[in-house]
């Protein structure tokens, strides 16, 4: 898979990415992850990105050219993926981000991620460049980086071989249980709090039911 992020802070991204899972993923080469400063594609010498917003308000407003341009560059450099290609817009006006949407962009070969920032950015983007517009949560962030990263890092750990498969069958939101099972190991008693007794007995059955029952309890 490849992963292209468009982004005004491109430094942000230099931490999450280079620990853990996502970085064994990288260095596998199981992902290639390029992060564009959307700077580069703005024509004037002061590299200007953003704008007033037309019949007035606070704030600036991300420019529709320059985005368009930097989209553009990176589909024509991946022509041979545009089949499997999606552009996905991070914004608080978007379509509530969820494990089957997650399931769903795991599934592509390309995703080109636009991060909003300032007041907001130009509606004709949503309208005529992204695919889809996500969000993470009912909240505002400052920009669409930290919303990025999310997918990023929820998308590539459901890659082939980046995670155990039975490690993802049992995972929440993937059973149809929000929660997963209440989770143990040792010590089996530590200041008086014991490990349920049966997760001790070594009744697979018991512990199955006992993990269903759990869980549902709470999500609920």
């Amino acid at each position: 898979m490849k992963i292209d992020i468009l982004t005004l802070f491109p430094e942000m991204f230099s931490g999450p990415f280079s620990e853990s899972i996502i970085k064994r993923a990288l260095d596998e080469g199981k992902v290639t992850l390029t992060i564009h400063n959307l700077r580069n594609w703005s024509t004037d010498r002061y590299k200007t990105v953003d704008g007033r917003p037309f019949g007035g308000g606070a704030g600036m407003v991300m420019r529709v050219d320059v985005i368009d341009r930097a989209v553009e560059e990176i589909k024509k450099e991946n022509e041979e993926l545009k089949d499997s290609q999606k552009v996905v817009l991070l914004d608080t006006k978007g379509e509530m981000y969820k494990q089957k949407k997650v399931i769903e962009f795991s599934r592509l070969d390309h995703l080109i991620l636009i991060c909003g920032h300032y007041e907001g950015i130009d509606h004709r983007v949503h309208m005529h460049i992204a695919d889809e517009v996500i969000c993470i949560g009912p909240y505002v962030l400052t920009g669409g980086e930290l919303p990025a990263m999310v997918v990023v890092d929820s998308v590539i750990r459901l890659l082939p071989q980046v995670i155990s498969k039975d490690s993802l069958k049992e995972e929440s939101f993937e059973s149809g249980v929000n929660v997963e099972y209440p989770q143990y190991t040792r010590p089996s008693e530590y200041k008086g709090w014991k490990v349920p007794e049966v997760l001790l007995g070594g009744n697979h059955k018991e512990i199955k039911k006992w993990r269903v029952e759990k869980g549902k309890e709470l999500s609920s």
